[in-house]
Formats: C-alpha cells, structure tokens, sequence
C-alpha cells in the first residue's frame, strides 16, 4: 500500500502567532519557579553540610525526595492533591511555579554543596587565621569562588526546568505545549504544530546555552 504524505510548510508557519502566546507562560514558569529554587537550593544546600545532625536530615530527607520523584509526580500532587488538604484550589499558575521551585531546589541544594565543598579548606583555614570570621569568611572568600563554579551547573538546571514545564499542559497551563494542544485541537496539523513547538523550545534553550558560553569565555564563571 502506498503512503503519501506532503509535510504542510503553511500550516507550520500559521501556527506561530498562536504558540508564541504560550512562551510568556512558559518563560514565567521556568524563571519564576527557578528564582524561588535558587534561595531553596542554598538554603537547603548549606543545611546538607552542616555539621549539626537536626538540621542536616530534614535536608537530605528534601533533597532526596524531590531528586527521587518525577516533576510531573509533584505538579499533579501540588495541584490535585494538596487542595484536599488546604481546603480550596490552587492556581495552575503558581501550581507549575510551586513545582519547579522545589523540583529545581532539590538539584541546585546539590549544586550549592558540591560548589561550597570544592573550595580547598586551607582557604577557610588561612582567613581565620588572619582574623575573619566563619561568617565573614563564608561570605567574603568561599562563597564568592564558589559561586562562579556553581554558574555552569545552574545554567544546565535551568534549560532541564525549562524543558519540564512542557508536562505542565496536564494541569492546564497555557504554556507552550498546551497552547499547541489548543491549535491541533481545531487544525488538526500535529505534525507541524509540534515541530514548531519543539523549535521554540530549542531556540530558548540555545539562547540560553549561548549566554552561558559568553560567561565562560569571558572569565566569569569557572575556577
């Protein structure tokens, strides 16, 4: 049997208007999910290498459970589950933000222990010994080298939750999935619209990626 089929360059094209709708959501999702993950990330990174055992499990149990479940896992409990125990609904909104807050926390907890930890002790060592602080010298010595080692990692935790709000569409996010859900639903071009979708998704994350090699080569992040 022959099977012919003429791949629609129009309809590809037609759909971008009504997909670019989505990105906004998109981009809000991810930054504003990834901004809130970031303080988590610290906090919840130091907790890891505290030295204090009360402090360091909870730490590690967090960590543990949001490495060890799937992002989708958790948007669907945020969302279905935890109005059961709130006693009223929860935006889709914030619910996808919510999700990507402690799903990239849990990862960047990590990245934040594996910078600090990098950071040869005879630095700590040698700032108490001329008079600085824990404190100070966290602040003024480890932490900011630490920092600039952590940039590539965190760049690769962002493009990973930019790519995971693309579940979110089960929840009913009008991000980009879900806008190209919507289209297909009335055109019924799926192979083109999820092209284009998958395009989009690839121009934001090589955005990204580009601006992150600008860094490297301009000697801001690394050693």
């Amino acid at each position: 049997m022959d099977v012919t089929f003429q791949f629609d360059w129009e309809a590809a094209f037609a759909s971008i208007p009504f997909l670019l709708k989505g990105i906004p959501y998109t981009l809000l999702i991810s930054f504003g999910g990834l901004a809130i993950g970031f303080f988590i990330g610290i906090l919840f990174g130091l907790l890891r290498i505290s030295p204090i055992v009360w402090l360091r499990v909870p730490a590690i149990a967090y960590i543990e459970i949001f490495r060890g479940t799937p992002v989708l896992v958790q948007v669907l409990f945020i969302f279905y589950g935890l109005p059961q125990l709130l006693g009223g609904p929860i935006n889709a909104l914030v619910a996808g933000i919510a999700a990507i807050a402690v799903n990239s926390g849990a990862y960047i907890s990590e990245i934040v222990r594996g910078g600090v930890q990098s950071i040869e002790r005879g630095q700590r060592e040698a700032s108490l010994s001329l008079g600085l602080s824990r404190t100070q010298s966290f602040r003024y010595i480890i932490w900011p080298q630490a920092l600039r080692r952590m940039i590539p990692p965190l760049g690769n935790q962002g493009i990973i939750s930019i790519k995971d709000t693309s579940l979110f569409s089960v929840i009913g996010v009008g991000e980009l999935v879900r806008q190209g859900q919507v289209y297909i639903a009335t055109t019924f071009n799926a192979l083109e619209v999820y092209l284009m979708v998958a395009l989009l998704y690839l121009a934001i994350t090589l955005s990204l990626s580009f601006a992150l090699r600008l860094l490297e080569r301009r000697g801001l992040v690394g050693q």
